[in-house]
């Protein structure tokens, strides 16, 4: 029999945090799945803690490569996937013990293409535990994302859904493959809800994302892969006659994502970054202008900033 869920586990030097998230998963009250592990070159004590767990279980599967980033392990995982639907459970994060019981039967009742369940952050400093609303969305309500797209406004967090196997295949949905890069969660997210008719949130948290102490940017590449994240959402929805319904939304999301990686970077990628957003605001000035209805009158004012005088954008924050 196949399993209902496979899921995925993109593992790299986590350690420190891999067994509690590997314990959530084996103690699932779903007890039909299967646990893909990907190591994506671990170079701390990750490996062996894998091959324990799988010894001791036989739906743990291990996949171990050599380090070639996030994208490739979870393309990887989903290949290697025969599951009814697919989830994922980072390995710093954990998992409720009913969360994929209660992700698949609301799935299966309503066939869905994805199914959500709202999230709990979790501290690593000290411990504390958020629950994050989605105060948008309407839960326990079937929703086609073609007609409300308030879907796409969501944090993208790939880990609080299952996605129908059939569905990430019919319309061939990977992450970005680039080697080292981060946020790429961040497309493949606006890709699944670019094409799912079916979706439905459950209201209750059912898994949690573990927040390390942040810290800044201190490399180009790291600075600039978010871009190639909207890159990669625009060329999906212009391939798949998309881009037109959808362009609104890519530029406004784009724009508030950049603010966020604009403030986690130290100089001088700040002020390479700004060089960048204002080449792109004036190449796409058409939707980064008042037609676009997302847009307030203060964004308008910062990206009139960023376009004409980028180091003015630090002073337009306060605004």
């Amino acid at each position: 029999m196949l399993p209902k869920v496979s899921v995925i586990v993109p593992v790299y030097n986590v350690e420190k945090y891999l067994r509690q998230c590997l314990d959530s998963i084996v103690c699932q009250t779903l007890e039909n799945i299967e646990i893909i592990c990907v190591n994506d070159g671990s170079t701390d004590n990750s490996y062996t803690i894998l091959k324990e767990y799988a010894n001791k279980d036989s739906r743990i599967q291990i996949i171990d490569k050599d380090n070639s980033g996030y994208g490739h392990s979870m393309n990887l995982g989903i290949q290697r996937s025969t599951g009814e639907y697919i989830g994922i459970v980072e390995s710093d994060d954990f998992a409720k013990p009913e969360m994929f019981e209660v992700l698949y039967n609301i799935a299966t009742s309503h066939d869905l293409d994805v199914a959500r369940c709202l999230f709990s952050t979790f501290k690593q400093r000290d411990g504390s535990i958020k629950k994050i609303d989605a105060s948008d969305i309407k839960s326990n309500v079937l929703i086609n994302p073609q007609n409300d797209l308030s879907l796409f406004f969501q944090w993208p967090s790939v880990w609080a859904n299952i996605y129908k196997r059939s569905f990430i295949q019919q319309h061939n949905l990977k992450f970005l493959e680039t080697p080292g890069a981060s946020y790429q969660d961040t497309a493949f997210s606006f890709k699944v809800y670019a094409c799912a008719q079916k979706f439905m949130l459950v209201p209750e948290p059912l898994i949690y994302y573990r927040i390390h102490e942040g810290s800044s940017i201190k490399s180009k590449n790291k600075a600039f892969c978010i871009c190639d994240e909207f890159e990669e959402i625009i060329t999906f929805c212009r391939n798949n006659s998309l881009y037109e319904k959808l362009k609104f939304i890519i530029c406004y999301l784009q724009y508030k994502t950049y603010k966020w990686n604009y403030n986690r970077l130290e100089m001088p990628y700040r002020y390479l970054f700004l060089l960048y957003w204002s080449k792109q605001i004036k190449k796409n000035k058409y939707i980064y202008s008042k037609i676009n209805p997302y847009f307030t009158f203060k964004d308008l004012k910062k990206i009139q900033a960023i376009k004409l005088i980028p180091l003015l954008y630090k002073y337009c924050k306060r605004l």
